[in-house]
């Protein structure tokens, strides 16, 4: 048996939640490979919406067992949160979800660093959540980090009085930052008892050994390949690795155990925060896009960037993933344009490029594109994929060509039932 991934090939925001939600009942376990509470994924059923952070989005289905892994970075507080606001929706989450030993806990202190870099960096802010993932990852890779593992042992205060100290002495050297740590402190320890309560596993062993009982595995990504710590568009990126091969890191799963790879995207384009976006737009049709898409982050709440699709971006991600199946979301924002644009090459240094270059700034790059004709239709009623209008089925048989993988799913809204299956490509 392997495990299935499924990712966004974008910069986030790509719908990984409601489609990990749809997908899960062919799968035993979820498990989340990278990131921490910088991710937002929204699942709507029932008239209810509901965003999650930490756990992952198989945590609705009572019979699935839901993996933090090793990957990633766990604040207790929001975790608490999260949780709570599960509870009166009667999910049995210490029987649901379990925790890697070797996640890594984010800190209050690694909240402030974040705060402090981010305010010291004034006009080339790269955008972060403040949720305190950099400064967490880097003492992962500085080899000072908290575990999950640290916190039931009896060395768990003097290891957390350690690494703060370490902060402190950080964040005295930041000019005009002022902080007061105690009620951070407070309500954070507070959260740590909390935490206590949930079922720590070694993940590692956990998950191949369930690979060997012939269960089947779905490993949940946060954030998209755009945002990749090496392969997006850097620095303006997250701090951990998006992309497949993050899985296997991640969860420790080796790669030969990697089965299907489901790649998530919009139909159009969207970025939260800073950094270069070619396709970008500044006008009444981006603030159309933003408005028709309802496009907020579900984790901050800032307005997403909003553009066209950009095919060597697109492609990039398929490459550097080995995708084999696609999954478009938000098909039916684009219902309320007459015309559609596609970039499909850039300009850059001289020359027309269809490949995603080391440097997509704006000064360097400008999109190429092609118009086609939109849909008017509204796709949010439509249960089959016979019923598609015959202008959508152009616009993704097109991108099939130019992607060489195929659409197996479309999205027609945010709610799990508005889910159209273009072939069973999921038993």
């Amino acid at each position: 048996m392997k495990v299935d991934i499924l990712l966004g090939l974008q910069w986030g925001d790509e719908g990984k939640g409601k489609i990990v939600d749809v997908i899960t009942p062919d799968y035993s376990i979820i498990a989340r490979f990278q990131g921490g509470p910088n991710a937002g994924h929204t699942l709507e059923f029932e008239g209810h919406k509901h965003v999650l952070h930490t756990i992952p989005s198989g945590i609705f289905h009572p019979s699935k067992k839901n993996v933090v892994g090793n990957g990633v970075v766990i604040d207790p507080v929001i975790f608490q949160r999260e949780v709570e606001e599960l509870l009166p929706h009667h999910v049995n989450i210490r029987e649901q979800l379990l925790i890697s030993r070797k996640a890594h806990v984010i800190l209050p202190t690694h909240r402030l660093l974040d705060a402090a870099s981010e305010k010291e960096k004034g006009t080339g802010k790269i955008g972060s959540t403040l949720k305190g993932i950099g400064p967490t990852y880097m003492d992962k890779t500085g080899r000072n980090g908290l575990r999950i593992g640290d916190v039931i042992s009896d060395r768990f205060s003097e290891k957390y009085e350690h690494l703060k100290k370490k902060h402190l002495r950080l964040l005295s050297h930041y000019n005009d930052f002022n902080f007061e740590l105690e009620p951070l402190e407070q309500e954070w320890l507070a959260s740590i008892e909390f935490l206590r309560t949930m079922s720590f596993i070694d993940s590692e062993h956990y998950l191949n050994r369930e690979l060997d009982n012939k269960q089947r595995i779905l490993a949940e990504g946060a954030q998209g390949s755009l945002l990749d710590i090496d392969f997006g568009s850097y620095p303006f990126v997250t701090s951990s690795n998006t992309v497949a091969a993050g899985a296997c890191t991640g969860l420790g799963i080796a790669p030969n155990r990697i089965g299907k790879v489901f790649g998530i995207f919009k139909a159009y384009c969207t970025r939260v925060g800073s950094g270069p976006f070619p396709t970008e737009l500044h006008d009444d049709t981006g603030e159309t896009l933003r408005k028709e898409g309802a496009e907020f982050g579900a984790t901050t709440g800032r307005p997403r960037r909003c553009g066209w699709i950009d095919l060597p971006a697109l492609k990039y991600a398929v490459m550097i993933n080995g995708v084999t199946d696609l999954i478009m979301t938000k098909a039916d924002v684009l219902s309320v344009f007459n015309e559609i644009k596609v970039c499909t090459h850039y300009r850059y240094r001289g020359e027309e490029i269809d490949h995603l270059p080391y440097s997509i700034d704006p000064e360097e790059i400008e999109p190429v594109f092609i118009t086609m004709p939109g849909w008017r239709d509204d796709l949010t009623g439509i249960r089959s994929a016979g019923n598609l209008p015959a202008a959508l089925e152009q616009y993704i048989e097109y991108l099939e060509a130019q992607l060489k993988v195929p659409i197996r799913v479309v999205s027609v809204g945010p709610d799990r039932s508005q889910t159209i299956r273009r072939e069973s490509a999921m038993a």
